[in-house]
Order: C-alpha cells, then sequence, then structure tokens
C-alpha cells in the first residue's frame, strides 16, 4: 500500500509517497508561499532529480492537486493514478487531551481538532485545511491523523500539571503537553530494536535537537515526562525560541521596552534562542559551531548555554524515573551535531558514560557512540516522523 504524508503549515505544506511493505520513500516535495505571490512545488521521486516550478496556488487545495498531479505524471510521477494510494496520513500538531493515539478522521473528529485551535492557532487551522483539501479531491480515500502530543498523553498528573489556580486547568485545559511526539515515539522503539532489548524494560531519554528541540523521558515504552509544555516555547533553548524563562520578564521586559504581550510573545518566539543569545549571529547550528571552533565569543557562550540545557533535563529526567538505560540523539542537531553531543556528555559523568569519540564523529545511521564498558548507552538515531506517520496510518486503515 502506498501512504501520502501530508504535514501542512500555515503558507507550506511537505509531503512524502511511502510504500509501507518496503517503508522506502517513492517521491516526495515541498509547496511554498501558498497563497501568495511566487508560489513554488519542489518535487524529486526516488532515483530522479528534483523538480522547481514556481507556479501560482491560491490555497492548500491548490497544493494538493499539484502535489497529486505531481505524483501521476506520465513522464516523472511514481503512480499511474490516485487509486494506487491507498491512504492519506496527516500530520496533525494539537490533540489537546482528546486524542492520545492516532485516529481515522471523521466529521467527528475533524470537529475534536477544531476544538484545540485555541492551543495551537499557528498550526491546528492550517492541518484542518490539509485535510479538507485532501477530502475534496480524494474523496473516497482513507485518511488518518496523527498527533504531535498524543505520545505524551501517557505523563502522570504531577509530569504535566503547573502550579496554577487549578480552575484554569478546569476551564482552558492549561497543562503540559508536549510535542515532537511522533519523533520521540519513533526514536525511542528504534533504540530498543537497535540493542536489542524489550522496549517495555528500558529508560529512554530522546533528545529531539533541531531548530525546535525538546527532550523526553520514556520509561517502560511510556512517555511520563517531556520538555515542551502547553506551547512549543517551554523547555529547551532553540532556534529562536527562548525556552524556558522565569515568567515575570514578559512583565519587566513590557515596561522596560513599551511593548505589548503580543509583541513580547513575538520576541520569545521569533527572535529569542540561540539567535538571540549569540546576538544574532545565527539561529543554524553549523553557523555556531563554526563559530565556537573560530572562537567567537557570542558562539562559545551560546553553544555553553545550549549544552548546558540539555545536560539539565537529561539529569531531571534520569531523576523522573529512578535511572536511565539509553540516552539518543535525534533531529538535525542531535543527528549531525558531534559537538553537541560532546559537550552535553561532558556533564554525564556520574551516569557512568564514556563516549567513544570515533564514533561520535560519524554521520548517517543508527550509531552506538559510547564505548562497550559505557554504564550508560548514548546513541544517535536519524528521525523519520514521516515513516512514523506512514505507520500509523497502514495499522489504522488495514
Amino acid at each position: 500500500m502506498n501512504i501520502l504524508v501530508i504535514n501542512c503549515g500555515s503558507s507550506s505544506l511537505k509531503f512524502q509517497l511511502i510504500n509501507s511493505e518496503s517503508e522506502q520513500c517513492i517521491a516526495k516535495g515541498l509547496c511554498e508561499r501558498i497563497g501568495i505571490d511566487g508560489s513554488m512545488i519542489t518535487y524529486t521521486p526516488a532515483g530522479g532529480e528534483k523538480e522547481k516550478n514556481v507556479t501560482p496556488m491560491a490555497d492548500h487545495t491548490d497544493a494538493i492537486r499539484l502535489v497529486l498531479e505531481a505524483l501521476t505524471n506520465e513522464k516523472t510521477g511514481v503512480v499511474k493514478n490516485l487509486d494506487e494510494i491507498g491512504a492519506v496520513g496527516h500530520r496533525v500538531v494539537h490533540g489537546g487531551e482528546k486524542f492520545s493515539a492516532s485516529v481515522v478522521i471523521t466529521d467527528e473528529v475533524m470537529a475534536a481538532i477544531e476544538e484545540c485551535n485555541d492551543l495551537a492557532p499557528l498550526h491546528n487551522p492550517a492541518n484542518l485545511i490539509g485535510i479538507n483539501a485532501c477530502k475534496t479531491l480524494m474523496p473516497t480515500t482513507p485518511m488518518v491523523a496523527v498527533f504531535d502530543t498524543a505520545f505524551h498523553q501517557t505523563m502522570p498528573e504531577e509530569a504535566y500539571m503547573y502550579g496554577l489556580p487549578y480552575e484554569y486547568y478546569q476551564k482552558y485545559k492549561i497543562r503540559r503537553y508536549g510535542f515532537h511526539g511522533t519523533s520521540h515515539s519513533f526514536v525511542s522503539k528504534k533504540a530498543a530494536e537497535d540493542l536489542g532489548k524489550n522496549y517495555e524494560d528500558l529508560k529512554i531519554i530522546v533528545c529531539h535537537l533541531g531548530n525546535g528541540a525538546s527532550v523526553s523521558a520514556v520509561k517502560n515504552g511510556k512517555c511520563v515526562d517531556t520538555s515542551m509544555g502547553l506551547t512549543p516555547l517551554e523547555g529547551l533553548i532553540m532556534g529562536t525560541r527562548s525556552g524556558d524563562i522565569d515568567p515575570a520578564i514578559i512583565e519587566f521586559l513590557a515596561h522596560k521596552e513599551n511593548k505589548s504581550i503580543d509583541e513580547i510573545m513575538n520576541i520569545l518566539n521569533k527572535k529569542s534562542g540561540v539567535l538571540g543569545l549569540s546576538d544574532n549571529l545565527s539561529s543554524d547550528f553549523r553557523d555556531l559551531e563554526d563559530g565556537y571552533f573560530a572562537g567567537n565569543e557570542n558562539a562559545v557562550r551560546t553553544m555553553k548555554t545550549f549544552c548546558y540545557r540539555v545536560a539539565k533535563y537529561i539529569g531531571a529526567y534520569t531523576a523522573a524515573m529512578n535511572g536511565v538505560d539509553v540516552i539518543c540523539f535525534t533531529a538535525g542537531v542531535g543527528e549531525n551535531g558531534p559537538l553537541v553531543r560532546s559537550m552535553v556528555c561532558e556533564y554525564l559523568g556520574y551516569l557512568g558514560i564514556k563516549l567513544d569519540e570515533e564514533a561520535n564523529n560519524k554521520r548517517g545511521d543508527d550509531t552506538v557512540i559510547t564505548t562497550p564498558d559505557s554504564a550508560t548507552t548514548v546513541m544517535f538515531i536519524p528521525t523519520n516522523e514521516e515513516l512514523a506517520i506512514a505507520r500509523e496510518t497502514v495499522r489504522l486503515v488495514k
């Protein structure tokens, strides 16, 4: 069965077509600037050359139509017709407390997703637009919603509650939800598989480190804590997001800079993180790594602060699980940043970690980066959220 995986943003749409038997991506691409002048679709069939076409896309329905045309194109398409697409898996960012697992999409499910729009106003409406666009163009094809938040719904109450008046939880469901759940689930399961161990017997910490970054604690196959909260702003320092701060800073800056709450939140989401901390040197960790080795004080300060925060969360989650067996690094920085992995592991001597520097400098497939006598295993594992979504979709529609 071929599964079309759709990830809709407000003005973009990423897609992959995955063969569920071989689990190989047979085509992928990106629609950009949807509803904006200069909209463009990028399409790459497996083994073929990347194509870029600037073409008008008034809305996501136009974008989906162009995706389907590319997939069925006589010359470069990978399927003869839409009947060869067995199902569509949609990434949905926020499922609130309503969804603790992936679900087949129905009108009732869509209404429930819409009720979560307040929790993810930039993402859920776009996800729903993508679902509606697919329903218009592929009305008989089954569709599945896979939620970023679902994997974290196993957290106990003491892990997800905030120290706020309880009425705000009762009224508005203000609590920690967590994100990147599809990645945390995929990587933690892959770690157990790679090590030949039972997933339900392990204590695993996953560090999803990219422009967005989060850490999760997975105990006996269930997430028991995660660093992101009500929104993706909480937790680690990220590309442009501040991560954890004293909430009084918001009021302090609003008065000092004569800015509104909305303006301060824009700073925390888009102008902070490693970008702000490096005095606008870069939000790209490759630039920061180059600056670190060149002795640039802004880069050095930023890299040290970022890695310290990651190490603190690892320590906290080791305590939360009363131990740890495996620590996994994943996502763009986690998979490709030997400096970050090394700097984080320098704090973890108390876990009996012994880093294998040669292994740590490798790139590519799943790799154990600790020596055989290390008391705790540390690995990097490339994440594959699209494959995880495809697997969930197949599981529910077969």
